[in-house]
């Protein structure tokens, strides 16, 4: 991180609106955007928030994974296959 670039008071971010979007999506860092002082908001370029999302997503699917397992609420590998090919067999019908 570099503080001179990253961290921004508002009336700077609505001063130079432009620079620092350019900053932005130039360096895919994010900027830090203060108010009296305090961090507010955080600016992304879209292409590090997509990431950001999916990435999140992922770990969310993980986290579900991991407490079926602490849950019991999990099949064998053979149950698992059985119920799909039943699944792909209704399909059809």
């Amino acid at each position: 991180m570099n503080i001179k670039e990253d961290i921004r008071p508002i009336s700077y971010i609505k001063a130079n609106a432009a620079e620092i979007l350019a900053q932005v999506n130039e360096t895919h860092r994010p900027v830090y955007v203060t108010q009296n002082g305090e961090a507010r908001a955080v600016l992304l370029d879209t292409e590090s928030y997509e990431k950001m999302r999916k990435t999140l997503g992922l770990l969310k699917l993980l986290a579900q994974g991991e407490q079926d397992i602490v849950d019991e609420n999990v099949l064998s590998q053979d149950d698992f296959f059985s119920a799909l090919d039943d699944d792909f067999k209704n399909i059809g019908s």
